[in-house]
């Protein structure tokens, strides 16, 4: 699955929409892979107890929510970034998973507040004369800088940590048995249902003598749409009867069970310090 098809090779940087989604669908089951890959290799994330991790993670996330200095979220950011060196994941993954896309959604909601946060009047935009005001820069950044730092520790999570080993650690931590059911169940169906649309693209593109283009190119895609959504509906009853079948009931059983170690103990207290620090500040 992480080699590229002898089909979509020849038109990696090019092609029409469908070309483009089904080399998309291929590089999203690959990044799986390399996620797997990065939680199996010698860092110091990877060497802690996955339930230990999960609560020090969630408590430096709850840190970032709970900044009021931008300094704080400075060095809440930074820590994500010294943590991500140190688990051996590169800063181009971080960037390409999580900074630009939080960067851009985050970035248009933040962008109102630069306009429509009354204060002091730093500069006016040319022909528009309309004011960027330092409350509504400063509002703007915090939000900004909340949601990068949120997401650096929420994705640290998932590179490092095998996705059935969170689902072990949260229900280990008591978190309900729905919850846990329905985050493992929608993670195998969308990896089904990704690995199906690309399948599908793929074999519908091999059976034509050339690329469409225009309207015939929008036709396929439409009809392409249309079959992928009717065989959703049908995955999601045969993903959720197949793991009825074979005894899931929510509960995550692996071969070895989790032991807490001193350095565990080492990395959750200094976490759990942060966000108690803060509040203490702003008391």
């Amino acid at each position: 699955m992480s080699e590229q098809s002898f089909i979509a090779g020849g038109h990696r940087h090019g092609g029409h929409f469908a070309e483009r989604l089904v080399h998309g669908l291929q590089q999203a089951l690959e990044h799986s892979l390399d996620a797997e890959a990065i939680s199996k290799q010698r860092g110091l994330l990877q060497g802690l107890d996955p339930r230990i991790k999960l609560l020090a993670l969630l408590s430096l996330m709850i840190s970032g929510i709970l900044a009021g200095q931008l300094s704080t979220l400075l060095l809440l950011f930074c820590l994500a970034v010294v943590l991500a060196l140190l688990s051996q994941v590169s800063l181009r993954r971080l960037y390409r998973q999580a900074w630009l896309s939080v960067l851009l959604f985050s970035g248009a909601i933040a962008l109102p507040a630069l306009f429509l946060v009354p204060g002091d009047i730093l500069f006016r935009l040319p022909l528009l004369h309309w004011g960027i005001s330092l409350q509504g820069l400063r509002s703007a950044a915090f939000l900004l800088g909340r949601a990068e730092t949120s997401a650096s520790f929420a994705l640290l999570l998932m590179l490092t940590t095998p996705w059935m080993h969170v689902l072990k650690a949260m229900r280990s931590l008591g978190v309900p048995v729905l919850l846990v059911a329905l985050l493992g169940m929608t993670h195998r169906y969308i990896f089904v249902l990704l690995q199906t649309a690309s399948q599908m693209f793929e074999a519908r593109r091999s059976r034509m003598l050339a690329p469409p283009s225009g309207r015939l190119a929008r036709q396929v895609v439409a009809a392409s749409s249309g079959v992928l959504l009717s065989k959703a509906f049908q995955l999601s009853s045969e993903v959720h009867l197949a793991m009825v079948s074979r005894g899931y009931r929510g509960d995550i059983y692996l071969l070895h069970s989790f032991h807490t170690r001193r350095r565990d103990w080492c990395a959750l207290l200094p976490a759990l310090c942060v966000p108690l620090l803060i509040l203490w500040k702003h008391a």
